[in-house]
């Protein structure tokens, strides 16, 4: 009953959510270490779960409160059960006094279905307290709270760090996927009765980021076999001739350009740490793609120049795999109509085996007098004769609308993860200045940067694109 109505609840939304996932590192997204002193029986951490590791990052902005972060932690922190939409979790203080939150205190999370999880507290300040699983529960992980208070409202924040606790909830999580969409309306639900116990207004919606991580032994099997897959890349030539006159579609070539702005920056080069920076690292982590519509499984280890990659294709529930060959990088300054702008940039060219021929590639650009940002792309093709007769009547009745697809949603991807990206990174800086609840401190965090975009409201994810220029 109580999953039923969760599940209707869920399909009935109406408060906006802003999603993004992207592929993650252990060096990166692994949960911070626990203090010292911090009792570590029973203690089911992300090491001892099973499966894919997710970092997720829920955030919103709260305006027209009368608390500040700090009131709103105490609000909080003194009955988490009233964090709990009724319907979906309720929580149950095991341990501890009541109407305090204290390190070393415990709940059971009761949940729809017949599940529990036991949690125990394992961080506390002024601005967050965070928690970590115990043995039986669903997860094996930690998940913390915190707030910030900026002009004129709080920025509030819950961030998870987790695997399935066992072969079971990782079938539900990963193949099923039934767990992580009733985990998504848990947090985003709990994050709108945050918002309530404020008496404040949610502004620009409810942002998640997800940072993925492979691990476990079905991925090393998995890792095993694209490794083979990317190897044998190597003996196989690009399918057509590049150096073979213009590719124009006086040539039967079809020539795309596309572009979006980025978040600004001050003149002059790019900033250490600003949006032209962190869209090149997404670039060259091939994060510009979305992992539901295009993978890209490559040696992580190789130079990007002359990288192999394997792009698996997904759609309609099938998957096709596909070889190309990088070309590039290259760094440089380039003169448009007396203007100057730094450009960083790479390609690829298909590979035999491919359904189509021709050449892609992905840029970043800088205007150096007036600091504008924006991300490109270019590209080339047409049919591959060579190609297995299915790939190529596939790429004939629906190839063209999904190319399409995949290179506006890539521009708009890039615009959302480098907003993304430089607002949780600013957020960040603020809000563990004085190191991290129940954990190390985070004294090797990067200074601010100069121009990163306001924390206030929601990046605006609906302007069109800009450079639509050819598309034919």
């Amino acid at each position: 009953m109580g999953v039923g109505w969760t599940l209707w609840r869920y399909m009935w939304r109406t408060t906006p959510v802003h999603r993004w996932e992207l592929e993650g590192s252990v060096a990166e997204d692994s949960p911070p270490a626990l203090a010292d002193g911090v009792d570590l029986e029973g203690i089911q951490g992300a090491q001892d779960g099973v499966g894919e590791l997710f970092h997720r990052v829920y955030r919103t902005t709260i305006r027209g409160s009368g608390l500040d972060a700090e009131g709103l932690i105490r609000r909080l922190s003194s009955d988490l059960d009233a964090l709990a939409p009724g319907e979906l979790a309720k929580f149950v203080k095991v341990r501890g006094e009541d109407g305090r939150l204290a390190v070393g205190d415990e709940f059971v999370v009761r949940l729809p279905g017949p599940w529990d999880g036991p949690v125990r507290v394992v961080g506390v300040s002024e601005r967050s307290f965070r928690l970590a699983t115990l043995t039986g529960h669903l997860e094996a992980g930690q998940i913390e709270f915190r707030a910030y208070s900026a002009a004129r409202s709080i920025e509030f924040t819950i961030e998870s760090w987790a695997r399935s606790g066992d072969r079971f909830s990782d079938v539900l999580y990963s193949e099923l996927r039934m767990a992580k969409e009733v985990q998504l309306h848990m947090w985003t639900s709990v994050i709108g009765r945050v918002v309530g116990l404020a008496r404040g207004s949610m502004d620009g919606g409810i942002r998640v980021v997800t940072r993925r991580v492979v691990g476990g032994e079905d991925a090393t099997r998995s890792s095993r076999r694209d490794r083979r897959r990317v190897a044998g890349l190597a003996a196989r030539s690009v399918n057509y001739d590049p150096s073979a006159g213009e590719h124009t579609p006086e040539g039967g070539w079809r020539a795309d350009d596309m572009g979006v702005e980025l978040a600004g920056e001050p003149s002059g080069e790019p900033v250490d740490g600003g949006s032209w920076m962190v869209a090149r690292g997404l670039m060259h982590d091939y994060q510009l793609a979305d992992p539901r519509r295009v993978r890209g499984i490559f040696d992580r280890n190789a130079p990007l120049a002359g990288r192999d990659m394997l792009l698996e294709i997904r759609y309609a529930g099938l998957r096709v795999r596909v070889g190309v060959r990088v070309v590039g990088p290259y760094d440089e300054v380039r003169v448009v109509d007396g203007r100057e702008a730094r450009v960083y940039g790479w390609g690829y060219r298909t590979l035999e085996g491919h359904f189509e021929m021709g050449e892609m590639h992905y840029e970043v650009w800088k205007w150096l007098e007036g600091g504008d940002v924006e991300f490109r792309l270019h590209s080339y093709s047409r049919r591959a004769a060579d190609a297995p007769w299915w790939m190529r009547v596939g790429f004939r009745v629906v190839g063209r609308r999904q190319q399409l697809a995949f290179y506006r949603g890539a521009c708009r991807r890039m615009r959302r993860l480098t907003e993304s990206e430089l607002e949780l990174a600013g957020a960040r800086r603020r809000e563990e200045a004085g190191g991290r609840p129940g954990g190390k401190a985070s004294a090797d965090r990067e200074p601010p940067v100069e121009g990163e975009p306001p924390v206030e409201g929601e990046p605006p994810v609906d302007r069109e694109l800009s450079g639509l220029g050819r598309s034919g």
